[in-house]
């Protein structure tokens, strides 16, 4: 065990690799060998085996031309960590919703081209219900999906509509392209369903749109009611929630 205020053990070859890393980025994102071992004051030999070690992780990119790029691990390293720090500002609202509407509530995201649930927030007392992370090809018969796709712009929702086939999870589940685009096209300030992802659920979104992210927010019940237009106060708790979501996701990374 170590003497209290003694130096902590570190691997040298680790930080010439990490230091490899930041000299890709900081010589426009696209560096040689050569470059470099110059730039963080290493032989041309051991620049090589580290970075054939960065390129076979991942971490790096070798290009035809013997140059280095950044490589797609760090990129899906980012990722995770920008979405973790989304759903941290995401959930408190969420919370706030769940709890006014006794109600489990669900936060999804257009992403690379893809509809997806990414957040969930239930309790004992009301727990989630025939929705799980990551809807897929389901999302045209959620309220979630349609809210998304009404939000989306004309080339990017007839891209997910022609990659995703219609599937009928239930017998209200729309089918028919025409009108599905017809719903999707009224729903860019709220979006329903009921019962055409599942049995006995009917669902609430409203759109929460930044400049960098596309998503929704939504409510989910059981079918205990008769079906017609959702009470004014659950629109208006779910879209000012919406609005609180939105604000969150806004601000600036440093706020």
């Amino acid at each position: 065990m170590g003497s209290p205020g003694a130096q902590p053990t570190l691997i040298q070859s680790v930080q010439r690799a990490l230091r490899l890393i930041e000299a890709v980025s900081a010589l426009d994102g696209r560096a040689q060998a050569k470059e470099l071992a110059r730039s963080v004051d290493l032989s041309l030999s051991t620049t090589y085996h580290l970075l054939r070690t960065l390129t076979h992780e991942g971490y790096l990119r070798r290009l035809d031309d013997g140059s280095y790029v950044l490589g797609p691990t760090l990129t899906q390293v980012a990722t995770q960590d920008r979405m973790a720090a989304v759903l941290a500002r995401a959930r408190p609202a969420m919370q706030g919703l769940r709890d006014e509407l006794r109600a489990p509530a669900y936060l999804a995201l257009y992403h690379e081209g893809e509809i997806a649930v990414v957040e969930i927030v239930d309790s004992p007392k009301v727990p989630s219900i025939d929705l799980w992370v990551g809807i897929h090809d389901s999302a045209h018969a959620t309220a979630l999906g349609k809210c998304i796709l009404g939000a989306l712009d004309d080339t990017k929702r007839r891209d997910y509509l022609a990659r995703h086939p219609l599937h009928q999870l239930t017998r209200r589940t729309v089918t028919d392209r025409r009108t599905l685009e017809n719903e999707i096209h009224r729903s860019s300030t709220l979006a329903r369903d009921e019962e055409e992802y599942a049995v006995g659920v009917s669902c609430l979104a409203a759109p929460v749109v930044t400049p960098d992210l596309t998503g929704a927010v939504a409510v989910a019940r059981r079918q205990h009611h008769r079906r017609g237009e959702p009470d004014e106060q659950v629109v208006e708790t779910l879209q000012r929630s919406a609005r609180r979501i939105q604000r969150a996701l806004g601000l600036p990374v440093s706020a």
